[in-house]
């Protein structure tokens, strides 16, 4: 891969790009040294843009830079976990109630449907993830709080970190449908609390099967 190839994005953006797929597909393990000089070989880049994509990649919580030792991929603590869902189950649980409060008709079709399309998913985890994921995005976009949205885009990065991944857990793809099928019910009856509530639920039996 060259630099050419890496246009038309700001180099160091496509670059830090590249670096977080390898770093959610586990290419990159938690815990493992990046090598600045065999990447930038690998890409046919300076280091200079490397290093912009890595102070991105810090600044998302995804590497920890260490004076004279160079850039790590982050491993993620129990108590980080455990902080990373308490701040989701707060933000994700308040855009629940908003969208069960102001959702058009139009908005809660498109997610009954996306979770439709999950329940179909079920057999095939890596699309789970894939909907999964979009279903809470699309959730919080019909709440429109641009500085939540941010925040939850930035943890939801940490938690993807994470070797024991709550949906790896042995029936718990079955459980977080089921956790969705109450949510989108209060958000069908436009019970703004009862939406808070079993979205608070969803992540912390999230968290339960994550740990």
């Amino acid at each position: 891969m060259t630099a050419e190839a890496l246009a038309p994005r700001a180099l160091y953006q496509e670059v830090a790009e590249l670096l977080r797929q390898r770093i959610f597909s586990r290419e990159l393990e938690p815990g493992s040294w990046i090598d600045e000089v065999r990447l930038a070989q690998e890409y046919g880049i300076s280091r200079t843009p490397l290093r912009e994509a890595l102070k991105v990649l810090a600044a998302e919580g995804l590497v920890t830079m260490k004076v004279r030792r160079g850039a790590y991929v982050t491993e993620v603590s129990e108590r980080d976990l455990a902080e990373v869902y308490h701040l989701l189950a707060l933000l994700e649980s308040d855009a629940a109630a908003v969208v069960a409060e102001r959702a058009t008709e139009a908005e809660r079709k498109e997610l009954q449907k996306l979770h439709r399309e999950l329940e179909a998913a079920v057999k095939d985890r890596a699309r789970f993830f894939a909907l999964n994921e979009r279903f809470h995005m699309r959730l919080l976009e019909i709440a429109s709080n641009r500085w939540r949205n941010q925040m939850v885009a930035d943890l939801r990065k940490v938690m993807k970190l994470n070797r024991h991944h709550s949906l790896l857990k042995s029936g718990r793809i079955e459980e977080s449908l089921a956790e969705h099928r109450s949510v989108m019910e209060a958000i069908e009856q436009r019970d703004a609390e009862a939406a808070r509530e079993r979205m608070q639920l969803h992540f912390r039996s999230g968290l339960e099967a994550a740990a």
